[in-house]
């Protein structure tokens, strides 16, 4: 008979563990949407409320470069809007774990700090597909038919690519402003940057000055990537930005996610410090 072997497990690698803490807090937050159906239904409930609103009462009183129906142009700036306002859900519930103190319990115990910023954002990212998918399927109701193939695709990608970028900055100010009324507040910032795009107005339509801010805004350049490749109408700008709105709407989101990434993982570890 052979000896006993006593020797440990090999433990698993530093990779292993961050992915298996950022799952299980997936796990935690996908169960508090389980737990608390009213959060649910108004973060899934507002997009249909934005559509149908912007819808039927702009519908009739705008107009689009080029010609062609409004709606078509409007639902491409709905979804992007929809994905940028979703930084201040990542706020208000990061600011309320570290009020309640879940953030403090989650740094005495043995487990990556990066996976807490990751698993926040996978979460919020799987609330932005659903998000998504309730605009799109409410459009649709509406009369809203884009280009299917791999530009619809290309599309959604980039959404998500926006959503995610945006995440970071999201608990980056979570951890940062005092309390979750203050996070309600970030409303009142986010919803003049989403005016002064291309959401809802085409930049060519606005005095010169504005219209050149617009352009430049993150926001736009997915918008009017997002438009081109359902086939939405809108036309394209004059500037560099607006001709090249697929490159920048990859580019952007690097640039943000480059950013507010670090400086959320790094105010993490400075918690309590």
């Amino acid at each position: 008979m052979s000896a006993l072997d006593l020797t440990p497990p090999r433990p698993h690698g530093r990779a292993y563990w961050a992915a298996a803490d950022c799952w299980n807090l997936v796990r935690r937050g996908l169960t508090h949407y389980r737990r608390q159906p009213v959060n649910i239904l108004w973060q899934l409930g507002f997009p249909i409320l934005s559509v149908l609103l912007y819808g039927y009462v702009f519908g009739s009183a705008m107009r689009v470069p080029g010609g062609g129906d409004y709606k078509d142009f409007l639902m491409p700036g709905m979804f992007v809007m929809t994905m940028a306002f979703g930084f201040i859900n990542t706020a208000t519930v990061v600011v309320y774990d570290a009020q309640k103190g879940v953030i403090d319990r989650f740094r005495s115990m043995p487990m990556a700090s990066s996976a807490v910023v990751a698993g926040r954002g996978v979460t919020d990212l799987l609330g932005a597909c659903a998000e998504l998918g309730i605009m799109m399927a409410t459009a649709f109701a509406m009369g809203w038919r884009p280009d299917g193939g791999w530009g619809f695709v290309a599309a959604v990608g980039l959404l998500l690519w926006l959503r995610m970028s945006l995440i970071w900055l999201g608990v980056w100010l979570g951890l940062i402003v005092p309390n979750p009324e203050a996070a309600g507040g970030l409303f009142a910032v986010a919803f003049p940057l989403t005016m002064i795009s291309s959401v809802f107005v085409a930049p060519q339509l606005m005095p010169d000055w504005l219209g050149f801010v617009a352009a430049w805004n993150p926001i736009s350049a997915t918008a009017a990537a997002v438009r081109d490749l359902l086939g939405a109408p809108g036309g394209v700008g004059d500037t560099w930005v607006e001709q090249h709105a697929q490159l920048m709407a990859g580019v952007w989101p690097l640039v943000l996610t480059a950013v507010f990434l670090p400086l959320a993982v790094g105010r993490f570890r400075k918690l309590g410090k």
